[in-house]
C-alpha cells in the first residue's frame, strides 16, 4: 500500500502513455500503410493500365474518383459502429473485404468493371479512417491527440515512399500472361486480408479491457478520458442532429471537401504529371514521385508537434492549406522545367502533410461521444467526395484542353478555399483548460 502511494502520478501518466503508444500506434501505422496503398495504387497502375485498356484521362479520372461515392454512403454508420460497438471487429471486417476487392481490381477488362470495383472498394473501406480517429479518442487525451494522429498519418507518406518503388517493380512483372499492373493490385491486396484477421486478436477496444496495462495505468487513462468527457458534456452537450447543424461542423466539412479535392487530384495524377514532364521510365517515375512524400512526412511531424505544444489548432491547419495552393500555383509556372516543377510539388506536399494532425483534433475540441464519432464520419464522408471531384475535374480538363494546367489551377483554388473555411472557425478554449474546473465528488 505504501509502495503504491509513493508512486508519482506523473510517473504513472508517463508510463501509461508510453505503453499505450508503443502497443497501439505501430500497429495502426501498418494498417494505414496498407489502406492508403490499396487506395492510391491505381495512380501507379495507370502508367500501364490506361494504355492496355484504352482508357482516356477522363475515364481514368472518373474510375479513380468513384471510389469515394461508395466511401460516402457507408462512412457515418461505420464511425458510429466503432463508438457504440467494437472498433477491432469493425476494422477487421473492413480490411478483409477491401483486400478481396483490391485483388479483384487486377482482373478488370472494361471501364464499367473498373467503375464498379472502384465503387465497391470505396464502400468496403468506408469507416476505416474515421473509425481509427474515433478509436484514438478512446486511448489518448485531447492534449496528446494531434501527436497521435500525426504518428498514425505518417503512414500516408511512408505508404508512398515504400509503395512507389514496389509498384514500379511490380509493373515490370509478366507472370502467367498477366500484365504487371494486374499483379500490382493482386499482390498489394493480400496484406489487408492477413492483417484483418490479426486485428481481431491484437487490438483492444477500450482501456478498461486492456490486460496489458498495469492497474494504475488503466485507472489513470480511464479517469483522464472521463474528465474530458464530463468537461465537454458540461459545455457542449450537442446531439448528433444538432452537431450536423453546427456552423463549425459545416465549415470543417467544407474545408475537408476542398482540401481532399486538391489532395487526390494531385495524388492520382502525380505519376502521370511526372511522366509527361520527365519522359522517364516507369520505375524512375515511381522513384521521383516518392520525393514529395519525404517533405509530407517531415511537415506532418513538425506541425503536429507544434500544434500539441502550443494547443493551437486553427492556424496550424489553415496555413498549411494555403501552402498547398501556393505550391500548386508555382508548379504551373515551372511546368517547362521538370526539376523545378517537382520542387513545387514538394512544397504542396509540405502543406498536405502539415494540415492533417491539427485538423483532426478540431472536431474533438468541442464534441464527444456519439456526436463526435458521427461528426468525424460526416466530415470524412462528405469531404472525401472531393476525392471524386478532384481526379474527375483534372481528367476532364486535360481531355478538353490537352493540358493539365487548368486542372492544377482548379486544385490550387480548392486548397485556398479550404484554408478560408478553417480561418472562419470560432476560437475555442482548449479542452485541457476546460477539464480543470469540473468538480469532483468529495470523499
Amino acid at each position: 500500500m505504501l509502495a503504491n502511494q509513493a508512486v508519482s502520478p506523473v510517473a504513472v501518466s508517463a508510463r501509461a502513455r508510453r505503453r499505450i503508444t508503443g502497443r497501439i500506434m505501430p500497429y495502426l501505422f501498418v494498417l494505414y500503410i496498407i489502406a492508403f496503398l490499396d487506395r492510391v495504387n491505381v495512380g501507379y497502375a495507370a502508367l500501364e493500365m490506361t494504355k492496355d485498356l484504352s482508357f482516356t484521362a477522363e475515364v481514368y479520372g472518373l474510375g479513380a474518383g468513384i471510389f469515394f461515392f461508395g466511401y460516402f454512403l457507408f462512412e457515418i454508420p461505420g464511425s458510429i459502429i466503432v463508438e457504440k460497438w467494437s472498433a477491432r471487429k469493425w476494422i477487421a471486417r473492413i480490411m478483409i473485404s477491401w483486400g478481396g476487392l483490391a485483388i479483384l481490381m487486377g482482373f478488370v477488362h472494361t471501364k464499367n468493371q473498373f467503375y464498379l470495383v472502384r465503387f465497391l472498394l470505396g464502400a468496403a473501406e468506408a469507416g476505416f479512417f474515421p473509425g481509427i480517429i474515433v478509436y484514438l479518442s478512446h486511448w489518448f487525451r485531447y492534449e496528446d491527440r494531434a501527436k497521435a494522429v500525426a504518428m498514425f498519418m505518417t503512414a500516408v507518406p511512408f505508404s508512398n515512399l515504400i509503395g512507389s518503388p514496389i509498384s514500379g517493380l511490380l509493373l515490370n512483372l509478366k507472370w502467367l500472361n498477366l500484365a504487371g499492373w494486374r499483379w500490382l493490385f493482386i499482390i498489394e491486396g493480400l496484406p489487408a486480408i492477413i492483417f484483418g484477421v490479426v486485428t481481431i486478436f491484437y487490438l483492444t477496444d477500450r482501456p478498461q479491457q486492456a490486460k496489458w496495462l498495469a492497474d494504475d495505468e488503466r485507472e489513470w487513462i480511464t479517469g483522464e478520458l472521463e474528465k474530458e468527457h464530463q468537461a465537454k458534456a458540461a459545455t457542449h452537450s450537442l446531439s448528433i442532429g444538432k452537431a450536423f447543424q453546427n456552423r463549425d461542423v459545416l465549415l470543417l466539412t467544407a474545408a475537408y471537401f476542398f482540401i481532399i479535392t486538391s489532395n487526390y487530384g494531385l495524388n492520382f495524377f502525380l505519376p502521370t504529371f511526372v511522366k509527361k514532364l520527365s519522359g522517364s521510365s516507369n520505375l524512375m517515375v515511381t522513384l521521383i514521385t516518392a520525393i514529395p512524400y519525404c517533405f509530407y512526412l517531415l511537415a506532418m511531424l513538425l506541425v503536429g508537434w507544434s500544434s500539441d505544444r502550443t494547443g493551437e489548432r486553427r492556424w496550424h491547419t489553415a496555413v498549411p492549406m494555403m501552402v498547398v495552393g501556393l505550391g500548386l500555383l508555382l508548379s504551373i509556372a515551372a511546368q517547362d522545367q521538370a526539376v523545378l516543377a517537382v520542387a513545387m510539388f514538394c512544397l504542396a506536399s509540405v502543406g498536405l502533410g502539415g494540415y492533417l494532425p491539427s485538423f483532426w483534433a478540431l472536431p474533438t475540441r468541442f464534441l464527444s461521444g456519439a456526436a463526435a464519432a458521427a461528426t468525424i464520419g460526416l466530415v470524412n464522408s462528405v469531404g472525401n467526395l472531393g476525392g471524386f471531384v478532384g481526379p474527375f475535374v483534372v481528367g476532364y480538363l486535360n481531355n478538353a484542353t490537352g493540358s493539365f494546367i487548368g486542372g492544377v489551377l482548379y486544385l490550387a483554388v480548392s486548397a485556398f478555399l479550404a484554408a478560408s473555411c478553417i480561418a472562419a472557425l470560432r476560437q475555442r478554449q482548449k479542452v485541457a483548460q476546460m477539464v480543470e474546473p469540473v468538480p469532483t465528488p468529495e470523499t
